[in-house]
Parts: structure tokens; C-alpha cells; sequence
């Protein structure tokens, strides 16, 4: 097996494991949700609750190049709010039928084909 090869499958391996535990955080997040609203949150509201998390790490990383004020530690807000993302893209995947670690891969994959072939030609 190539390194590539190899580095492709601890990827998926790594964003799988990655994948497992955003579940069981996700598994427990349901169980409130059920005891304090009686339903779970519906995939629009889990995209809501992306994308409020994904605006609060721009706003953070106009804090670490000093053009945004923020209390708080920046770095530690900012590790945090950015694993948040990764959390809710497992999440939303999940509820959407998707396979994120093999998404992610096949993804590179192409990404990369196409950047190497344009650094290549020019």
C-alpha cells in the first residue's frame, strides 16, 4: 500500500472515530432536548445552530488579527467554537444521509487532482 494510500485510510479512520464521538455527544443533546422540549430539534434547526457557530468563528478570528474585541481568551474560544463546526458537519451529515469521512476523502481527492493538475500546467 502506497503512504498516500495510507495516509487516505487514517484519515477516514481518524474523521470516523471523529464521526463516533460527535454521535454520542449528539445522543446526549437528544435527551435533553426531549426532556426540555419534548421532541428532538428538527435538521433546519441543527443548520441554524451551524451556521450561528460558523459566524461566531469569523468574528473570532477578527479578534486574533485584532480588528474585532472579544472578552475572553481568543485561542481557547476560537479551538473551541472551530471543533463546535466539525461537530455540527458530523451532525448534520448524520441527519442528512450522509457519509462525511468518505465525503471528505472523495472530496480531497478531487480537490487535490485538480489544484496538482493546475499547479502543474502553470
Amino acid at each position: 500500500m502506497s503512504t498516500e494510500t495510507n495516509d487516505a485510510a487514517a484519515t477516514n479512520t481518524d474523521l470516523a472515530s471523529a464521526r463516533d464521538r460527535a454521535r454520542e455527544v449528539r445522543d446526549l443533546y437528544e435527551t435533553l432536548e426531549h426532556r426540555l422540549l419534548g421532541r428532538t430539534w428538527t435538521t433546519p434547526e441543527l443548520a441554524v445552530g451551524f451556521t450561528n457557530d460558523a459566524a461566531h468563528v469569523g468574528r473570532l478570528v477578527l479578534a486574533a488579527e485584532g480588528t474585532w474585541d472579544i472578552d475572553g481568551d481568543v485561542d481557547a474560544e476560537l479551538r473551541h467554537k472551530l471543533a463546535e463546526c466539525v461537530w455540527w458537519a458530523f451532525v448534520l451529515a448524520d441527519r442528512l444521509g450522509v457519509d462525511l469521512p468518505a465525503a471528505f476523502e472523495a472530496t480531497m481527492d478531487t480537490v487535490g487532482r485538480g489544484l496538482a493538475d493546475a499547479v502543474k500546467g502553470g
